[in-house]
C-alpha cells in the first residue's frame, strides 16, 4: 500500500507545470500597458521567488502553490506610502505562457497578465 500511495505522489508531482525560470508578463491598466518580470522557483507543488515592476518595484512570493496547471502566490507591494496584498492565480496555457490574474487593487479591479518565458 505504502508503495502505490508512492507511486501516486511522484505521478502527481510529475504532472506539475515547470514554470522556473524567468517570465516577461504584460497587462492593460487604468492608464495604459504594464509590465512586470516574475522570477519562478518550483519545487513540487511549492512556488517561490520574486516579482519586479517600474511602478511597484520588488516583492517576494508569499504562499506559493502548484496544482498541475494552476498556481497562485501572494505579494505585497507598496504605493504611495500605503501596502496592498495583491492575490495572483495563474493558468499555464503551454511551456512559455501562463495567464495571471489578480485581486486586491484598490477598487475591486482585476487585472489580467500574459507572461511569456525568457529563454
Amino acid at each position: 500500500m505504502r508503495y502505490l500511495l508512492a507511486i501516486c505522489a511522484v505521478s502527481i508531482s510529475a504532472f506539475a507545470a515547470d514554470v522556473s525560470g524567468e517570465w516577461k508578463a504584460t497587462a492593460e491598466g487604468p492608464n495604459g500597458s504594464m509590465q512586470r518580470t516574475f522570477s519562478l522557483k518550483a519545487e513540487g507543488s511549492k512556488l517561490t521567488g520574486e516579482t519586479v515592476s517600474s511602478m511597484m518595484g520588488k516583492s517576494t512570493i508569499n504562499d506559493g502553490k502548484i496544482d498541475g496547471d494552476n498556481l497562485s502566490f501572494t505579494i505585497v507591494v507598496k504605493f504611495q506610502d500605503n501596502e496592498a496584498k495583491l492575490n495572483y492565480k495563474g493558468k499555464v496555457l503551454s511551456k512559455d505562457e501562463i495567464k495571471f490574474t489578480v485581486d486586491g487593487i484598490q477598487g475591486g479591479q482585476t487585472i489580467e497578465w500574459v507572461a511569456k518565458r525568457v529563454k
